[in-house]
């Protein structure tokens, strides 16, 4: 065997251990990442303004992309405060926002999620979407740092 082959060999035989550590690692990560953004979601449900706070990190930033038809896009920073407020006064209809987990990427401590949703105020329809989530991992677990979301009523299935 050429001395370039054996050495190509070798390497590839020790770096199998750490390869077979980082994919047994990242379905543990993965899965804790979704229970972060689940328990946003799950919060928003229950109107539970304490439990969303939970799941973001200091100085987390909310940013939607709309714009009414006509209009140009335009980008829309969301006061996190007034969000939470908003999420714990008493409304009358559950703010349901359904996700699908479409895309986990992570890499050390920071995580990207990419999710489709459709949003219901109870059982009616208002909008539809995807969020885009960065999240990164403190000493008290995942946290959502931003958000950033598209926001229409057409073509959502």
């Amino acid at each position: 065997m050429p001395q370039f082959a054996t050495s190509l060999l070798l390497a590839a035989v020790l770096s199998l251990p750490a390869l077979v550590a980082n994919a047994q690692q990242a379905p543990s990560e993965t899965e804790a990442v979704k229970r972060t953004v689940t328990a946003f979601f799950d919060g928003m449900r229950r109107g539970d303004s304490t439990l969303v706070r939970r799941t973001l990190a200091p100085g987390a930033v909310f940013h939607g992309i709309g714009g009414r038809p006509g209009q140009p896009v335009a980008l829309q920073t969301e006061n996190i405060n007034g969000f939470l407020k908003a999420v714990g006064t008493p409304h009358a209809e559950v703010w349901d926002e359904r996700i699908k987990f479409e895309q986990v990427l992570i890499d050390a401590n920071l995580a990207s999620v990419w999710t489709p949703y459709e949003f219901y105020l109870g059982s009616k329809f208002s909008h539809c979407g995807y969020d885009s989530f960065q999240l990164v991992k403190l000493a008290d677990g995942w946290k959502i740092a931003h958000i950033i979301d598209t926001r229409r009523k057409e073509k959502c299935k």
